[in-house]
Order: structure tokens, then sequence, then C-alpha cells
């Protein structure tokens, strides 16, 4: 029997405190069921009444972002397909002045809120839960088809994307408020593929990103149990991590060779509990469950729970199979 609660578990850590077992969490999309409020919060209520994970990460569809600026999805009913994308609102340097602050009250901000209220009221107060939220840039990102064309236009053009960042960054400052008030303990932020060497420089970043960022976290207030997702190969996790992000916890793919392994990361993470350990594209997704009972003796052996949070480094496809992560929570 477990001697702590979820929360109680997640407080002990934050403290510096060795818990009384690891705590865990994994996410997914459930692309079948994402369309609408109900769907949402049914999806991740079946998850976590499955698997009791220590904390909620609400996994959204992940455009819903930018659908109020005029992003079109044909929905998936399919559990292990994506939606089709189309409208993008950003297709030249002028459409940029397009992007104005949104009221938290447009149709698909008011539904992902509603959402999480419906995922509150029906869900134990000792569970945490934190809402996606992608940072500005990323949200940026996602107005555009291809990313170069953003890259491009930072780099020969801020005078025009900076003005809708900040737009974007109103906006989400009231929905990241709005977003506690319906119930959400703290944010997911994620950087998606932005926060890398792949597609800009720090120096870009620390422009585009790094205040921006720092303002959506501000809005969720001090006592949220955020959590800071730096995604992609060749993140700039280190960087991140000295602009003092006042996350509870760090989670990034520690399992891509171009990133700082979570043994490394722990020599300059000081203050934050590191979530992950679990190789989403390999044993997580290959392995049998006798094979991934081995692999939680390794992770229990090696780390120390009051430090490391068992978890993917990002969202585990919809393939992986549930009798693995049910070997994972019965081996914490």
């Amino acid at each position: 029997m477990d001697r702590y609660s979820h929360r109680e578990r997640l407080e002990a850590i934050f403290r510096g405190e060795r818990p009384d077992r690891f705590a865990a969490s994994f996410w997914r999309h459930f692309f079948h069921r994402e369309h609408y409020a109900e769907g949402t919060a049914g999806a991740m209520l079946d998850f976590q009444k499955r698997f009791d994970w220590d904390f909620m990460k609400i996994n959204p569809r992940a455009d819903y972002h930018v659908e109020d600026w005029g992003l079109k999805q044909e929905w998936s009913h399919d559990e292990f397909k994506k939606h089709v994308k189309s409208n993008f609102p950003v297709t030249s340097l002028d459409s940029w002045r397009d992007i104005e602050p949104l009221s938290p009250t447009s149709p698909v901000l008011a539904e992902h809120l509603k959402a999480v209220s419906l995922i509150r009221k029906s869900s134990s107060r000792e569970l945490p839960i934190l809402m996606t939220v992608f940072t500005p840039l990323a949200i940026a990102g996602r107005l555009v088809e291809d990313d170069g064309l953003l890259a491009d236009h930072i780099r020969n053009h801020p005078d025009r994307v900076l003005p809708a960042i900040e737009a974007i960054t109103q906006t989400f400052e009231v929905f990241v408020t709005e977003l506690r008030n319906a119930g959400a303990d703290g944010i997911f932020l994620a950087t998606t593929q932005w926060a890398s060497s792949n597609l800009i420089t720090w120096e870009e970043y620390e422009k585009f990103g790094v205040p921006f960022d720092l303002r959506l976290m501000a809005a969720a207030d001090s006592d949220a149990i955020n959590l800071v997702h730096v995604c992609s190969s060749n993140n700039y996790l280190k960087q991140i991590v000295a602009k003092n992000y006042p996350g509870r916890m760090y989670n990034w793919d520690s399992d891509d060779p171009t990133n700082s392994p979570l043994d490394k990361a722990l020599e300059f993470i000081s203050d934050a509990a590191l979530v992950g350990g679990a190789d989403r594209h390999g044993w997580l997704l290959h392995a049998s469950p006798d094979e991934i009972r081995y692999k939680m003796a390794e992770l229990k052996e090696r780390y120390d729970p009051s430090r490391v949070i068992i978890g993917p480094g990002c969202s585990v496809a919809p393939e992986v199979p549930m009798e693995n992560l049910r070997a994972i929570r019965e081996n914490l």
C-alpha cells in the first residue's frame, strides 16, 4: 500500500525528500476522442483510472492553441492517426499582422477550459493536474505550415514577428490564469521544436522565446506545479535551466544522443525534479512486459526517487502496449 497520496509524494520530491516509492506519469494522444471537451476529458480520466499516475498531464489536440486564429482540422476517428490540418493562418510576411489577442471565451480556448474543469470535478484533489500549453514561439510555429517560413521571418523580419508573438503571449497569459481557475495545478510548458539548434540559434531563442515563456509561467502564479518540457534533438535544455524558469519539473528526450542524458542533467538541474528514464522509441515500445520489469529495476537502482520521476521523453505513441505501461506502474 502507498503511504503517500499523489500530491504528498510530489511535494516530498519537490522538497528534496525521499518519497515512499518512485513517482511516475505517462501521457499520450487519443486522436479519436479529442475533438470536443467531453471526449478529451473522458480520455484523460479513463487513462488515469487505468494507471493511477502521480500527476495527470492533459494531452489535448496539439493545435488547439491556434484554431481560434483560423487553423482548420479534419478530425481523425482513428486512435492511431493524427488530424489533417489546413488553412494555416500565416502564409506570408503580411499574415503576421492578422494575429491579434484572443479572449479565453473564444470557442476552442473555452472548449479546453471546459475540459480542464470537467477533469478537475471528476478527480480527487490529491491528483495534481497539468494542462499542456505551448510556448508563444511554439504557438507561432503552429500558425505556419513550414517551420522554415517562421525561421526565415525571425532572421530577416523580426519587426513583423515580434508583435504577433506579443499578441499570442497576451492571449495565453490570460488563458493560463483561467486554467488555474478551472482547476489546473499548473502547466506543462512545451517548447516543441523551437528550443533547438535545429531551427534557430540560442541568441534567437533568447529574444523570441525566453521572455515570453517566462510571462506564461508567471501567469500560472507562484504556487503552480509547472513542468518545463524542452522538445526536440539538439535542444537548449542547459541554457533554459540557466534562465531560471520556475519549473518544479523538467522533461526532455534524454535518450536522444544529441541531448543531455538524465545523469548528466542531474549535475546542472539542482532545484527541480527530472521526469524521464523511459525510452519511448526503444524498450517502452518494443520490449515485453517481463523486459520492462528488468528495465524498471535498472532505473530504480540507478536513480534517486527524490530527484527522478519515471516518465517518457515526450508523448508516448498510441502503439505502446498497455501491458508495458502496466508493468511500469506495477514496478515503481
